[in-house]
């Protein structure tokens, strides 16, 4: 029994009254209640996906309160509900869900208990798959699976050969994924876990589906939904999944019919248990079945109702979605919305970065007030020392001057003080956004990775292309973001430097170095992030169809740009070649994209373009900078 010592029968009453309104927390009671209940209102509230940002708020102001007091469980457990909270609303980056389960770790191997030391380990394992540091998760649950051996507990051995089979998948292994699942599922059944067997078919479909093992991906998503049907009826979305999984499968099998029927039933069981509108995501993947049937008015229906409940929940991390919503219809011959999504799909890219800077600032102070807690502990002592003795000079003091002369000391000092703050402060929040500015970069360059990796297993000459200009677009911003973050001015861009950059890229991905010289003739010139990014997207368009039209049959050529202001805010952008040339006779090349594209960034930065083919081809662009959109 727990006893609570209140100094009066009043005292009491308020400690009721408040801890009755955690329900209804808010930042400002919070801090009037118990670490206890702000925990326990935590754990209700982590997988609501509702109010993301009072959560957020309260749960750093808990954690605070909690790191004055020096219990390690209590510490463990406010960093894992955070970790937990991160991981299943899919807030701020991966590695913030790495932080706090390595900080819960920490304090749990403080207090040395076993059980939760095993289970964060493997809970921990996931986290570093997410950020892709793949041999810290295969290390962290072998640790698991030695604690739970030595506690004898066939449970977590079981949930942590699962988690192996996860990893391998995710290592692209899947003989390796099978072979933990295998030694899992025995375990799992034994237990009698019934859901994480179930749940471990996932892993077998997906993993025989990569080997083209059909029938045993068929087969592994059968006894997935047997095992609901028989033994785990409460888990309700594991259906759903299985028969989502097997689709994708019958679509490597190019079985288009069955893929069909499979997502169907998943948007069905789903649908039949949360209501239509919040499963409708699920409608995309039944819309890419039928745009690979070409029943483009079908694939139309399905992909738009998915793509709106994808906005709607406020996800700005699709990208495929949009990119089949684009080709449905440009097939369909509606190049305005198919241009429409494809932007979608590329800003979509980097959206999830750049719009959750205050965000990751936030973030980045609890850690630095985690580890250095001693040192602010430490420097609140100096500072209480330094005012007992100014108090005590002042007592001392007795004339009119020296309190004159101490009072302009003591304001000199706050000032100095202030100052060396404020340009700490600057320091840290420059760094701070170089390093988003790195990972931008990054993204865009495993973006581009990925890109390359797709189109290389492409035969269609004419998507490759689309890939190969979709890759350079996407190389273009993360040219920008790399000279921000390496320049000494974290604002603008200097344009001469990054087309050169921009233009040995292009060059290499066709292989044209040695045929095509691009030239650089123009003077130093700083332009703001907005205005560089459609510049250079511009610039990338008519490289990359110079490089792909101009000189054919491996002709040498050469290209120029330029970009020079005049009149103050008017910028002049020229790019030519001695190429071939357009010839009137012969239709265009190519889909069209990248022309409209140019005309839309062109039509952004409130531009006119002038294009002549007399002597090559010669583009000339006139943008008023002061008033683009």
């Amino acid at each position: 029994m727990i006893k609570i010592k209140v100094p009066t029968l009043v005292a009491c009453f308020i400690f009721c009254a408040g801890f009755s309104q955690t329900k209804n927390l808010n930042l400002e009671n919070a801090k009037l209640q118990p670490i206890d209940s702000c925990l326990s209102w935590m754990r209700k509230n982590a997988y609501t996906g509702k109010d993301l940002d009072n959560f957020h708020s309260i749960a750093l102001q808990t954690l605070n309160r909690t790191l004055k007091t020096d219990d390690s469980k209590l510490i463990a457990e406010v960093h894992e509900e955070i970790a937990n909270w991160h991981g299943y609303n899919g807030t701020f980056s991966p590695d913030s869900i790495v932080h706090h389960s390595e900080k819960a770790l920490e304090n749990y191997i403080k207090i040395d208990d076993k059980k939760k030391i095993a289970g964060t380990y493997r809970t921990l394992a996931i986290d570093y798959m997410n950020v892709r540091e793949l041999n810290k998760a295969q290390d962290v649950l072998f640790k698991a699976i030695s604690l739970y051996e030595d506690m004898e507990n066939e449970a977590g051995i079981g949930s942590s050969y699962r988690t192996l089979g996860v990893l391998h998948e995710v290592m692209e292994e899947p003989e390796k994924a099978i072979e933990y699942i295998n030694k899992a599922v025995p375990i799992l059944e034994k237990t009698k876990n019934y859901a994480s067997v179930a749940i471990a078919q996932f892993s077998l479909i997906k993993a025989y589906g990569e080997l083209g093992e059909f029938e045993k991906a068929y087969k592994a998503a059968d006894y997935c939904l047997e095992i609901v049907r028989t033994k785990a009826s409460e888990e309700i979305f594991v259906p759903v999944r299985a028969h989502s999984y097997r689709g994708e499968v019958y679509v490597k099998a190019k079985d288009y019919d069955n893929a069909l029927k499979d997502f169907i039933k998943a948007w069905e069981l789903c649908s039949a248990n949360i209501g239509k509108e919040r499963c409708s995501t699920y409608r995309t993947e039944i819309g890419q079945v039928y745009l690979l049937q070409n029943d483009y008015n079908r694939a139309l229906e399905h992909l738009s109702a998915g793509v709106e409940a994808y906005e709607a929940k406020g996800q700005t991390s699709i990208v495929t979605q949009y990119e089949d919503l684009a080709k449905c219809y440009e097939k369909l011959g509606d190049f305005q919305n198919a241009l429409h999504y494809q932007n979608k799909a590329h800003a979509n890219q980097i959206n999830n970065l750049e719009g959750k800077i205050e965000s990751i600032e936030e973030e980045t102070i609890v850690k630095y007030e985690t580890e250095k807690k001693d040192e602010v502990l430490a420097s609140q002592a100096s500072l209480l020392e330094q005012k007992t003795k100014t108090q005590n000079l002042i007592i001392a003091t007795a004339a009119l001057l020296g309190l004159l002369l101490l009072s302009l000391f003591y304001f000199f000092s706050k000032n100095k003080k202030a100052t060396k703050i404020i340009r700490a402060k600057n320091a840290e929040n420059e760094l701070l956004l170089k390093e988003i500015h790195h990972r931008v970069k990054n993204n865009l360059e495993m973006v581009k990775s990925l890109i390359a990796l797709q189109s290389s297993k492409i035969e269609d000459s004419a998507t490759k292309d689309a890939m190969i200009a979709s890759q350079n677009r996407v190389q273009s911003m993360g040219i920008i973001h790399q000279k921000l973050y390496q320049g000494d001015n974290l604002g603008s861009i200097e344009m001469k430097d990054y087309f050169l950059n921009l233009s040995e890229g292009i060059l290499d991905t066709f292989n044209a170095e040695d045929k095509v010289k691009i030239k650089c003739v123009m003077d130093t010139l700083n332009l703001d992030v907005d205005t560089a990014v459609p510049i250079g997207l511009i610039v990338n368009e008519l490289l990359t169809n110079a490089l792909k039209y101009a000189f054919p049959e491996d002709e040498k050529g050469e290209i120029s740009i330029s970009l020079e202001k005049f009149q103050e805010n008017h910028l002049k952008l020229k790019v030519s070649d001695n190429g071939v040339g357009k010839q009137k006779d012969i239709a265009p090349k190519g889909t069209g994209f990248g022309s409209q594209l140019v005309h839309l960034l062109t039509q952004q930065l409130n531009g006119k373009m002038t294009e002549t083919s007399e002597k090559g081809t010669y583009v000339e662009f006139d943008f008023l900078i002061d008033t683009a959109a």
